[in-house]
């Protein structure tokens, strides 16, 4: 019996699921509909659409947005804080920065409890963990009472300075688990040993909202996977990249919250190293959001400060850029009678009125049927036929409104939800002082390819590629990803007052307690992998740099972590000071390597060249319309050229190309999109530079 490989991942319309057969290299990629009334149900029904018996499934890679949702609509449990005598309201104060600085409509963002929900235990350690106060027990079980008597799903505990000394913390659990025996229970330091009482605290209390939801969730789909006859391993994709066992997750969820779009990213690094283009940004447009991200030098970019909403998440998750721009992004006429796209959605239920599901209100998915992206001739997912009429009739009350013709008017909602990709690459290229041409575009997700050309065209991005499978492409990148682990202690000390063999204490502690929690996954020793790095800041910043930790070879420890925080730290910010350096935090990420999926090479062409099946009017300008080749992927080869005008068409996506534009079939079956631009390295589309000039002009006025 062959053994099996699937990847599964639920989005707010369509769960995506990849099958992958390692033996014979079979690679199968599958869309059924995302059924929030009933997750488990979902996922089964992916199973069954990829032909996946349990019984023969070795490893399952999992990601769920129900923890993101369940933030998202407020709907978790209901969370009690306790803190050091003292310091109850640390959580509900938080920062007094302001992230909108000149929004006077700002409002800080709704916490996830009320002040009656926070409790006090007398306790109290330093900084550098010594006890100054001694942990009272007689108090915290009268605090357990009356969280037991309030009716809480579970509760934060995050003492001061738990992260020196987590001591006080652990005995609070205990009393908890005897008092109040139905509550679940977060600790703050088991989700983060670094300093700011805020961030630590926010961590914990996301962690305990989810944590009743995640748990019930991940235990139910157990359960019926068992019942299947499903004996293989169960995986979760996190925040911060690679993967986590489903009973790792189930406690700490928290680093399953901006989980969803992290497959995609890990997936676009591995496949980076594989096709030579290893500068990228990546963009992920599914049914609800866009996701935008950067992979360089064949690495996803980390970032150590993320947040969900204003709320800090102190864990280490990828860099990625999500704003709300996907198929089924919802047109519609604002305050001022200006037409605008999403961020609502009309989501898996009803969907967009193509779907024929009950949908009546107009989407980026009607917008791009009606002006002849999309077409009925393939349907998505194998099943899925898009009824244009039904687009049309969506779009017209809007068309009425503003005295425009269908195209014209599906025209605009393209465009506008273009801009705002547009707007989201920008964040983290030009913004952050990188120059999106020094880079190749990938795109995936079920509407990438609609969009990938334009966007690329206006920032002078040269190169788009396509890879295998697109529509599900987040899904495959799960099963490139390794179990990981991220550890760090805070420990603030001076560059020049500290040593190695400190240092090595430090690192060998954690890496001790990474290699039992890997062990108990199943890592053997020789697939364990330990990546050490430091945080570096000037004495008197904030904030920090993250540098690798030099290992043996690399000369001096402390000169080595100087010279690449200097170069790191200009990189960054374009100087470096004179003054002296510290270490702020100690970081480790251990790693079980688990087998990676080797992608089947794409036959190559022979003889002949690739022919279209058809040819269908595409409506850029006017509504007269410019007739575009029609090609389905699956008939592409290794070697085959394409040149636009054309769309093409695949099981779970489609990708368009304009005049100028040529594609090249490459290797491993992806797409290489040379983009074509004019002379000056700028965009030659008319519409978009006279769009450009009306938008240029509103804003002087």
């Amino acid at each position: 019996m062959a053994e099996v490989r699937i990847a599964v991942d639920v989005g707010g319309t369509f769960t995506d699921v990849v099958k992958l057969v390692p033996d014979t290299g079979e690679l199968r990629f599958e869309k059924v509909a995302t059924t929030p009334s009933e997750p488990t149900r979902g996922v089964l029904a992916a199973f069954d659409a990829a032909e996946a018996p349990l019984g023969e499934v070795s490893t399952f890679n999992h990601g769920s947005t129900l923890g993101l949702n369940s933030l998202l609509t407020r709907t978790g449990a209901r969370v009690a804080v306790v803190a050091t005598a003292g310091f109850r309201d640390v959580y509900l104060l938080g920062r007094t920065d302001r992230k909108a600085m000149y929004d006077l409509t700002y409002r800080k963002p709704e916490p996830l409890l009320r002040r009656r929900d926070t409790f006090e235990v007398v306790e109290r350690c330093t900084f550098d963990g010594e006890v100054l106060t001694a942990f009272d027990e007689r108090d915290a079980r009268a605090v357990a009472r009356r969280i037991a008597e309030g009716g809480y799903d579970a509760v934060a505990v995050a003492f001061l300075h738990a992260y020196a000394n987590p001591e006080h913390e652990r005995a609070m659990r205990r009393v908890l688990q005897e008092v109040a025996p139905q509550v679940e229970v977060t600790l703050s330091h088991e989700l983060s040993r670094e300093y700011r009482e805020y961030e630590r605290t926010s961590t914990a209390v996301l962690d305990a909202y989810i944590k009743p939801v995640m748990r019930t969730y991940l235990t139910a789909l157990g359960h019926e996977l068992a019942d299947g006859g499903f004996t293989g391993r169960f995986l979760m994709s996190r925040s911060g990249g690679g993967a986590m066992t489903a009973s790792a997750a189930a406690q700490q969820p928290v680093n399953l919250i901006l989980s969803g779009p992290a497959g995609g990213v890990v997936g676009a690094a591995a496949l980076s190293k594989l096709i030579g283009y290893e500068n990228l940004i990546t963009i992920d447009m599914g049914g609800t959001s866009l996701d935008a991200s950067l992979v360089l030098d064949g690495e996803p970019v980390l970032h150590a400060g993320a947040q969900f909403e204003g709320m800090p998440i102190n864990t280490t998750s990828l860099n990625i850029h999500t704003i709300g721009a996907g198929g089924g992004s919802v047109a519609h006429l604002d305050a001022a009678g200006a037409l605008q796209v999403g961020p609502r959605s009309a989501g898996a239920a009803p969907g967009p009125a193509a779907y024929g599901r009950g949908g009546t209100e107009p989407t980026f998915t009607d917008a791009a049927l009606v002006l002849g992206y999309m077409g009925s001739d393939s349907p998505l997912g194998g099943s899925l036929q898009l009824d244009h009429d039904l687009a049309s009739k969506a779009l017209q009350p809007i068309a009425h409104q503003l005295d425009m013709s269908l195209p014209a008017l599906a025209r605009g909602i393209v465009r506008i939800s273009t801009t705002k990709i547009v707007g989201a690459v920008r964040a983290i290229t030009v913004e952050l002082g990188r120059d999106p041409k020094d880079f190749a575009l990938l795109s995936f997700g079920g509407g990438g390819g609609l969009v990938a050309v334009d966007v690329a065209r206006e920032l002078n991005i040269p190169t788009v590629v396509v890879p295998p499978g697109q529509g599900a492409f987040s899904a495959l990148g799960m099963l490139m990803a390794d179990v990981q682990h991220d550890y760090s202690r805070t420990s603030v000390v001076a560059l020049d007052a500290t040593s190695p063999a400190d240092l090595e204490v430090a690192f060998q502690q954690m890496e001790d307690q990474a290699r039992v929690t890997l062990t108990e996954e199943g890592f053997a020793v020789g697939d364990q992998e330990m990546h050490r790095s430091v945080d570096v800041r000037y004495v008197g910043q904030e904030h920090a740099a993250t540098v690798p930790y030099p290992g043996e070879g690399d000369g001096g420890v402390l000169t080595s972590i100087t010279r690449d925080f200097r170069a790191l730290h200009e990189r960054l910010y374009g100087h470096v000071m004179d003054e002296p350096a510290e270490i702020a935090t100690l970081r480790l990420r251990a790693v079980g390597v688990v087998d990676k999926p080797k992608l089947p090479a794409c036959p190559v062409r022979t003889q002949g060249a690739p022919t279209p099946f058809g040819r269908r009017p595409v409506f850029l300008s006017g509504d007269e319309g410019e007739y575009y080749d029609l090609y389905t992927r699956e008939a592409l080869q290794g070697g085959d050229v394409v040149h636009g005008p054309a769309v093409i068409a695949e099981h779970t996506a489609t990708t368009v190309l304009h005049r100028g534009d040529r594609l090249e079939v490459a290797a491993l079956g992806e797409l290489v999109i040379h983009v074509r631009v004019d002379d000056t390295g700028t965009s030659t589309d008319a519409a978009t530079r006279v769009e450009r000039a009306n938008t240029d002009r509103k804003d002087a006025q």
